[in-house]
């Protein structure tokens, strides 16, 4: 018995060729028919003419003989188009059917291991849908394992399906951010290869780490083993941020100290230093002194108590005033106390004012107190003004100093990157090892945090511009920038997967490199100096304004990270 053979498409394709020569022809039909139909004489006699008649007839012959095979070429075409969609009507109604018969016959094959093992007896398995979702196994008799997907947020990746006795693991799905990829599945018990394990997800939060590359899936008794997945890359580190203000109460005060009305003044008690939260205490005043001969001084301002974590430093004390009662008297101000320091992130407290001295031969007023240095990235505090005088042959105080910014912050630990995935064993009895995943990449370190501005020096204290023997005392000097933050240093690189190994004949797989060191993050910039104080007035001469502060220099780069060993 002999069959037939018809493909829908040449036959359809066939058809249109045919039309393509049916319309050639008849233009080359049309444009001969006037020269071969209607030919002239070539002389008046009657022998041309007969001539001219006889192929003038064999012209129009033809031309009725094209027009008859022009129809015959038209039904041709027209019946060839018409089996052409016969043949493909027919093959798309018996499509359905077949499919069915044949997903009739899987599914009753595959029923009762369905029923009691969850998977079927041939076929492969499904894909993950959901994220993270891990692939289905193959058929226990042949079929391949599922892929899993991608995880979602906070996810692994899913792992790949295995295999039953014939066929390949499923492909691991690669790990959301920061999370491992998950494993390749298992290749056929008597033959298939393990299916690759997926990248880990690099990491996007500032300083996290990459996730771990998932394994290669094992060989059975013959086949390849899976290759691990690669590792995630380290994240760069945060920038250096000071730890800002965060107060919750200020510590004790100090004693002012006590005056006296015949003698010197006492110098008042310090502040008490602050606990996390907790501002340093102001400094105590100190005490007035008065006399009616000799030299008299007046108490010393206490110095304001160091800032606890996220608090201030507190402010300095004023200094006393001095006064001599008669001529005969040298009178000397206080001067002001020293700011306290600030905590991580909180600014240094203001230095105190300069105590005022009068009467007498001679009067000098106290000068005001440095301020204290900032907290780690925050300003230094004011330095205090100058004690100023009312009375003939006064000298003013001098402004303190601003103090100095704080150091700016630290920039964070780069990511490190994921330790690549081990691959899977080559086949018992063939098989080579698969590759272990590479290692991922260290996380660039955050650059170093701005150091604090440096605290503005305090004004020089006012004398009288009546009295031609008073002079007024200097602006204190600006406070220092403090200096950048140090770059933070960079992420070591993951280790490079382990490789696989083989079987009885076979090689086993290549380790994985390490991944690349990451580098250390840049410097941060110095802090601006603090202001210059104006300078006091007096009637004799003026004082001299302060300087401003130097810039902070920038911080240093940090050191870079370790490169990843291999597998």
């Amino acid at each position: 018995m002999s069959f037939v053979l018809a493909s829908p498409e040449a036959l359809a394709a066939a058809a249109a060729d045919l039309v393509g020569i049916g319309s050639s022809l008849r233009s080359t039909n049309a444009a001969a028919a006037t020269p071969t139909t209607a030919l002239l004489a070539a002389g008046a006699d009657e022998v041309s003419a007969a001539v001219a008649s006889l192929f003038s007839l064999h012209g129009q012959a033809y031309q009725t003989l094209s027009v008859q095979a022009a129809a015959f070429h038209n039904q041709f075409v027209q019946a060839l188009s018409a089996a052409a969609g016969s043949y493909a009507s027919a093959e798309a109604a018996n499509v359905s059917p077949l499919q069915t018969i044949e997903q009739d016959v899987l599914a009753l094959v595959n029923a009762p291991t369905q029923a009691l093992l969850g998977r079927p007896l041939i076929g492969n398995g499904a894909n993950g849908s959901a994220p993270g979702q891990a692939g289905g196994a193959g058929g226990l008799l042949y079929g391949n394992g599922g892929n899993g997907t991608a995880g979602g947020t906070g996810q692994a990746g899913g792992a790949g399906g295995d295999a039953g006795l014939i066929g390949n693991g499923g492909i691991g799905g690669t790990g959301a951010p920061g999370q491992p990829g998950g494993h390749g599945g298992a290749g056929g018990l008597l033959y298939g290869n393990g299916g690759a394990g997926g990248a880990g997800g690099n990491a996007l939060t500032a300083g996290g780490s990459g996730g771990y590359g998932g394994a290669g899936g094992n060989a059975g008794l013959w086949g390849a083993g899976g290759a691990g997945g690669n590792g995630g890359a380290g994240a760069t580190g945060a920038t250096g941020v000071a730890p800002g203000v965060d107060q919750a109460g200020i510590a004790a005060s100090g004693a002012h100290g006590p005056s006296n009305a015949n003698g010197d003044g006492t110098d008042g008690g310090a502040g008490a230093d602050g606990t996390p939260r907790i501002a340093g205490g102001t400094g105590g005043n100190g005490g007035n002194g008065q006399f009616s001969s000799g030299t008299i001084t007046a108490g010393n301002g206490g110095n304001g108590g160091i800032g606890g974590i996220g608090a201030p430093g507190g402010n300095g004390g004023n200094g006393g005033a001095a006064t001599g009662t008669s001529i005969n008297t040298t009178s000397f101000g206080g001067n002001g106390g020293a700011g306290g320091a600030g905590g991580a992130g909180a600014p240094g407290g203001d230095g105190g004012s300069g105590g005022t001295a009068a009467g007498g031969t001679l009067g000098v007023s106290g000068d005001g107190g440095t301020g204290g240095t900032g907290g780690i990235g925050a300003a230094g505090g004011a330095g205090g003004d100058g004690g100023g005088g009312g009375t003939p042959f006064t000298v003013g105080g001098n402004g303190g100093a601003g103090g100095a910014g704080g150091a700016g912050a630290q920039g964070g630990l780069g990511g490190t990157g994921g330790v690549g995935g081990a691959g899977g064993r080559g086949g018992l009895l063939v098989g080579d090892g698969g590759m272990g995943g590479l290692g991922g990449a260290g996380g660039m370190g955050g650059a170093g945090g701005a150091g604090g501005p440096g605290g503005n020096g305090g004004g020089g204290g006012n004398t009288s511009q009546i009295f031609t023997g008073d002079f007024g005392g200097n602006g204190g000097v600006g406070g220092a920038g403090g200096t950048g933050g140090i770059g933070g240093v960079g992420g070591d690189g993951g280790n490079g997967g382990k490789g696989g190994g083989h079987g009885l004949f076979g090689q086993s797989g290549g380790s994985g490199e390490g991944g690349t060191a990451g580098v250390g993050g840049t410097g941060g910039a110095g802090g601006a100096g603090g202001s210059g104080g104006a300078h006091g007035v007096g009637g004799q001469a003026n004082g001299i304004d302060g300087v401003a502060g130097n810039t902070g220099a920038d911080g240093a780069a940090g050191a870079p990270g370790n490169t990843g060993q291999s597998g």
